[in-house]
């Protein structure tokens, strides 16, 4: 299927590694134009010059982190000044952040999986709002299986709660303007240098005994599974789609709903 992102311009974050570097992988694949974030500049350049190399499309990397307020213009501005638009947005970057101190901890998970996507969100929309008349002004917010039910900690998975809470918000509050807001709720996903992908290698017989208990499927997630829901929910063939929370998990998740 066309899904008829080819010249497109899509902010990717959080993309120099695991599942947000599948998410642009894929959309360079359809074509799409790029900008893509993380907080470290050399791993975040390598990044793009592969998505480059191995399919010619434009890419742009900037560096920054998430979380500081300046950055959602930053990233917004070099997406429009780059390539005239933004079609679509793709707020992967999120997590827990450690600490023993409360307030580090909840504040610092807050404003990684809330605060920094809602930032970016707003500095976007003008844009996004421009883009509807051509097939674009599309959000994709990547959640967890545990923001629609218990698990993964506390902190994660009260924020990760709130993330789908906002998101259906936001969905429902611009969807007159056209600009569609949804999100991906992954399972576990596992990948080389992530948390599942060390465990399989570390604790192979702990995780074969979690797969036998939590996953039906009988295995991880890849993140090439997860980018291609993602990719297709930002093309304009999922016009009719606002406002979900859509599980990528294997089965993994016990949510009805």
């Amino acid at each position: 299927m066309d899904l008829d992102l080819k010249g497109r311009s899509v902010i990717v974050t959080g993309a120099s590694r695991g599942i947000g570097h599948a998410i642009a992988t894929e959309f360079a694949r359809e074509g799409a134009r790029l900008t893509i974030c993380a907080r470290t500049a050399g791993p975040l350049e390598e990044a793009a010059a592969r998505l480059t190399a191995e399919t010619g499309a434009e890419v742009q990397a900037v560096a920054c982190d998430v979380t500081d307020p300046a950055s959602a213009e930053l990233i917004v501005n070099a997406a429009v000044q780059s390539y005239g638009s933004i079609d679509a947005l793709v707020n992967n970057a999120g997590g827990s952040t450690r600490s023993d101190d409360l307030d580090t901890r909840w504040l610092g998970t807050f404003d990684a999986n809330v605060r920094s996507i809602v930032r970016i969100m707003l500095a976007a929309k003008p844009h996004l709002a421009q883009a509807v008349a051509n097939g674009g002004g599309a959000v994709v917010n990547i959640a967890s299986i545990y923001g629609r039910e218990s698990g993964g900690g506390p902190e994660y998975n009260s924020m990760k709660s709130g993330q789908i809470a906002m998101s259906k918000a936001y969905a429902l509050d611009w969807a007159r303007e056209g600009i569609r807001v949804n999100t991906v709720a992954p399972g576990s996903i596992a990948f080389e240098g992530g948390g599942w992908g060390r465990r399989l290698v570390e604790q192979p017989e702990v995780m074969r005994e979690f797969i036998e208990h939590n996953i039906p499927s009988g295995r991880f997630g890849r993140v090439d599974e997860i980018a291609n829901v993602v990719v297709f929910l930002c093309s304009p063939r999922a016009s009719w789609v606002l406002g979900a929370s859509i599980n990528v998990d294997g089965g993994q998740s016990r949510s009805n709903i």
